[in-house]
């Protein structure tokens, strides 16, 4: 059966290769997605305040090493970061990265990428789904730690209006794109909060993620959340 499933892989990548090489023949996409959009202001996306949720103003945020950063900031446009807490006292920390061409996808700093050029460990990765606001998100569950700090993670990746969890389906939507003449702009959303239990932060990051859904104005869910299809 793996091996089955590693040769079905091995031919989609190829077809995927094939079907770059295409684009490339039949001309390089010029369109950018974000042109053809609103302008996409993330401090205006992401509400300040999402259900029982608001920003912990007493908290700082805590930004990336300086190299880091610079990788950051020739990947997106806009990255917002803040630290939300609940009337329970909970913190999550929401990061967002959006970036308005991604004819190159966006795995060139993903969290499992990302958190051991700060030094953390990642002991573990799984994939799941989250309900958030009546939509079935597929994500990423990472478990990191630094020395004394243990800091579980969940992210997602929208590619246009898609969610693509994985790079063989962000080749696939860009490629769609592509046909269209169309570069598509990306976001990741990651969630993240310092809590040894692993199963308990899932739950607030699965609660969070729902609320800030739902406070989210209906004209931008589809670049955070991915379209409802069928």
């Amino acid at each position: 059966m793996t091996q089955q499933r590693s040769r079905r892989q091995a031919l989609l990548l190829l077809g995927l290769m094939g079907g770059t090489a295409f684009l490339a023949q039949a001309g390089k996409p010029s369109i950018k997605l974000a042109d053809l959009q609103a302008r996409f202001d993330l401090e205006t996306v992401f509400p300040r305040t999402v259900g029982d949720w608001q920003i912990d103003m007493n908290t700082p945020v805590i930004l990336p090493a300086p190299d880091v950063q610079a990788k950051l900031d020739a990947i997106y446009n806009q990255v917002l970061s803040r630290t939300y807490v609940n009337s329970r006292g909970y913190r999550v920390m929401l990061s967002v990265a959006y970036g308005g061409d991604q004819s190159d996808g966006m795995s060139l700093h993903l969290p499992e990428v990302c958190y051991p050029a700060q030094g953390f460990q990642v002991s573990s990765k799984e994939s799941g789904v989250l309900s958030v606001d009546g939509r079935k998100v597929p994500v990423h569950f990472l478990a990191t730690s630094l020395g004394g700090r243990y800091e579980p993670v969940t992210y997602w990746i929208t590619i246009g209006d898609s969610i693509a969890p994985s790079r063989t389906q962000q080749k696939m939507v860009q490629i769609r794109y592509g046909l269209k003449g169309q570069i598509p702009d990306g976001m990741l959303v990651r969630m993240s909060s310092i809590d040894r239990d692993v199963t308990n932060a899932r739950r607030m990051h699965a609660e969070f993620a729902d609320a800030m859904g739902r406070s989210i104005a209906e004209e931008y869910k589809p670049r955070v959340l991915g379209s409802v299809h069928g």
